[in-house]
């Protein structure tokens, strides 16, 4: 079955699911670009300290990454109010407001219906936004039911075009001098939540949801920023306009300076889909030769060029052996002989559509006023000795 390494899997039936598990694990270990005895040469630029470690409970080491799949224990968790506690046997979930016929569904009722896996690797759009903040991305497994059959069970109504999701998770909003109790929500128009890639997810890499990544229920939308798969799902409503929230309309935008026609224009756009992007992981020595890992994702990636220090950009290689279409991209760059010293190590991305990966001095970057969608070339620095 060496083909099942290269492509993403739709399983229905636990024997299969099972079957393909045990293939993974077992091939796991072979697929990343590693050498045996080599050793890991850390960063010197490391993450500063964590000033919101409630918030903000895990991020990725790039220096730990070792597989293609990020192990549960090892992905990200963000939470922007409460981290609730939730007992799968009272809890259900509601698809109302402008539908045929509302629908009211246990985990139970979820699990029953047609199962789908797709890997998906998210990435919270603050991700590089800030010097405490470079571990906000993991890859992983996710199953549960596509959600565009129950929406066309409900029944949406003609004048139904947004679709809201909302997590049980609360906190204190103030608006101008209105101070509210909000739950997460979080909206995508009709067409883009019936997409047949989004799932209602109720499992991550063969187990459970874990707490931290939203059990028992949540949104999994590939090619959006974390912020758009809704964890903690509690309700799913249909409305006939586009939802403004703190995290749609004040918060999670965009604001960017534009230039037109030798005018300033400030821009405003709301987070949305995920942006081409790349990032050295780490480097490894065996003896005296050397080797740049790293990972790309967020379009399909066409090729990864590496600079270190200012020489040309050469072209690094991509680990075909494990992928998926909304997974990130492994590369590798061999480094022969490095003089000693220290080295700046910088990647880009390039898409299929010929889409780089923008410079920091980039205007895209240079003059975006907000820390989301940070997807500037990311630069570390190492030193050979």
């Amino acid at each position: 079955m060496p083909d099942l390494q290269r492509r993403e899997l739709l399983v229905q039936g636990s024997a299969a699911l099972a079957a393909i598990a045990a293939l993974y694990t077992s091939r796991r270990a072979y697929a990343f670009p590693t050498r045996p005895s080599e050793e890991v040469v850390r960063w010197l630029d490391q993450p500063t300290e964590n000033p919101d470690p409630v918030g903000i409970q895990k991020q990725l080491v790039w220096e730990d990454l070792d597989s293609w799949i990020t192990p549960n224990d090892k992905f990200f968790s963000i939470s922007h109010f409460n981290r609730p506690t939730i007992d799968e046997k009272t809890w259900s979930m509601e698809i109302g407001g402008l539908v045929k016929k509302p629908l009211k569904l246990t985990l139970a009722d979820i699990k029953a219906r047609p199962r789908q896996e797709v890997v998906f690797t998210v990435e919270c759009s603050g991700n590089h936004g800030f010097p405490f903040f470079t571990g906000g991305i993991g890859n992983a497994r996710w199953a549960g039911t596509p959600l565009a059959p129950i929406l066309e069970e409900a029944g949406v109504l003609e004048n139904g075009v947004e679709i809201v999701f909302f997590g049980t998770d609360t906190g204190e909003v103030a608006i101008r001098d209105v101070k509210m109790q909000q739950n997460f929500a979080r909206s995508m128009s009709l067409a883009e939540a019936t997409n047949p890639d989004n799932l209602l997810c109720y499992e991550m890499n063969g187990a459970a949801l874990p707490a931290a990544n939203g059990f028992p229920l949540r949104l999994i939308a590939p090619g959006w920023y974390g912020i758009a798969n809704v964890k903690w799902l509690e309700r799913i409503e249909v409305r006939d306009t586009r939802f403004m929230s703190l995290l749609m309309a004040r918060d999670y935008v965009t604001i960017r300076e534009e230039e037109h026609n030798g005018e300033t224009v400030w821009t405003e756009d709301s987070v949305g889909r995920a942006l081409i992007k790349s990032a050295p992981a780490k480097v490894t020595r065996k003896d005296s030769d050397y080797r740049i890992i790293g990972a790309a994702w967020g379009a399909p990636i066409d090729r990864v060029e590496v600079q270190i220090d200012q020489a040309p950009w050469a072209p690094a290689t991509i680990d075909r052996s494990e992928e998926a279409e909304h997974a990130w991209k492994i590369w590798s760059l061999d480094w022969a002989n490095p003089s000693p010293g220290e080295h700046t190590v910088s990647s880009r991305a390039v898409s299929t559509t010929g889409q780089v990966q923008p410079a920091m001095d980039d205007p895209l970057i240079a003059k975006k006023h907000t820390y989301w969608e940070s997807n500037g070339q990311v630069t570390r620095r190492v030193r050979v000795v």
